[in-house]
């Protein structure tokens, strides 16, 4: 099978970490994989690993440069002899079924958020998302807001968690080099503990909220480090404000914010816990996952995919979202475990990865939609 895949840029985002997965996947099963887009830190992973990449401006809203796109993409596919264009963003997906049309081919799309749907603008141009011929959603929570929002059809609808690549988050399979290492880089002192909270610099991420619990958790007379890897990607306000809130706060010399780690998986290792603080609801919430798949206890919003990725109080804990108190005491909480607790809280999510978000599976699932249209 030849795929192509549109996504606005590669940067270090879930939507953007499985478009690599799935690349990889056709190329183990001797198909040929294309990547349509922008580019970003990801692109490099992605053609050292035997996919094909072209740079489009497949990020751009202006209607003229989509519609412009349209020709991009039906040139790309046809000179790639593509069978499958399979869209991940709205901007691009619109350009990428005209294309698709155009040339007769089989149009897919996952469908990777809520989408802010206020507006019937908005509602017209987020409905592209659920016009594939076949429509994935990365979990039950988005194929019933498909449904309800766009009314299509649940046939059309294929349910694929992502996966996660269980070994790479193993603690076990982690060089202490790789840890130590980025312990002296992020300048981590080994007698605090670590919170880890990774995403793009988003206020719909809950970093501000991440930032008053942890003032709370100081002025109960505790003390942690906060890691917020991800990019600001142009919002260089949201960013100047989280800054300047370090600054109010006084915690400047417990906080870090190092733009996009690359090794995530020794970040993890480093960590005591991992924190998912979103104050919208999260399509799936890749970063739950995967550290549950390095074994550390989550804290994460009880809203969205969340629901269905941890199990509270086995492998980790739920709070209200927009709560800076609550989270404070899950901190807490998990801190105040004895070490044992803690050590299985991290087991049993690996476990429960393992058997319902492993990266196989996800891969297989894919594979299947794809041969199913072609059929």
């Amino acid at each position: 099978m030849r795929i192509v895949q549109i996504i606005p840029r590669l940067e270090a985002g879930g939507a953007e970490r499985t478009t690599l997965d799935v690349s990889n996947a056709i190329l183990a099963a001797g198909g040929s994989s294309l990547v349509l887009s922008r580019g970003g830190p990801l692109t490099h992973e992605l053609t050292q690993d035997g996919g094909e990449f072209l740079s489009l401006a497949v990020d751009r809203k202006n209607p003229l440069i989509i519609w412009q796109n349209i020709t991009a993409i039906a040139k790309a596919t046809a000179d790639f002899e593509g069978q499958i264009l399979h869209a991940r963003s709205r901007a691009p997906a619109w350009s990428a079924r005209a294309a698709a049309q155009k040339l007769g081919l089989p149009f897919v799309t996952t469908y990777h958020g809520t989408y802010d749907s206020r507006f019937l603008l908005k509602r017209k141009y987020n409905s592209i998302m659920a016009s594939g011929d076949l429509v994935i959603a990365n979990s039950k929570f988005i194929a019933r807001h498909i449904e309800q929002t766009h009314g299509i059809n649940a046939n059309r609808i294929r349910v694929i968690a992502r996966g996660i690549d269980m070994h790479g988050f193993d603690p076990a399979h982690i060089k202490p080099a790789r840890t130590i290492g980025l312990q002296q880089q992020l300048e981590l002192s080994a007698k605090i503990p670590v919170i880890v909270m990774p995403g793009r610099l988003t206020r719909r991420k809950g970093q501000l909220i991440m930032l008053d619990a942890l003032a709370q958790l100081f002025k109960n007379g505790r003390k942690a480090q906060l890691v917020l890897p991800g990019n600001a990607n142009g919002r260089d306000d949201y960013a100047s404000q989280i800054n300047r809130k370090i600054e109010q706060l006084g915690l400047q010399q417990y906080v870090r914010l190092p733009g996009h780690i690359p090794d995530m998986a020794a970040l993890y290792a480093l960590a005591d816990l991992v924190i998912c603080a979103s104050v919208e609801p999260e399509a799936f919430g890749r970063v739950a996952v995967e550290a549950q798949a390095a074994a550390k206890p989550v804290i994460a919003t009880a809203h969205g995919g969340a629901l269905e990725t941890i199990e509270p109080g086995i492998s980790g804990l739920l709070v209200t979202p927009g709560d800076a108190t609550a989270i404070t005491e899950a901190i807490t909480e998990i801190l105040d475990m004895p070490a044992e607790t803690r050590e299985k809280c991290g087991r049993n999510g690996q476990a429960r990865v393992q058997k319902l978000f492993s990266l196989p599976a996800m891969c297989r699932s894919t594979l299947q939609l794809y041969a199913e249209l072609l059929r």
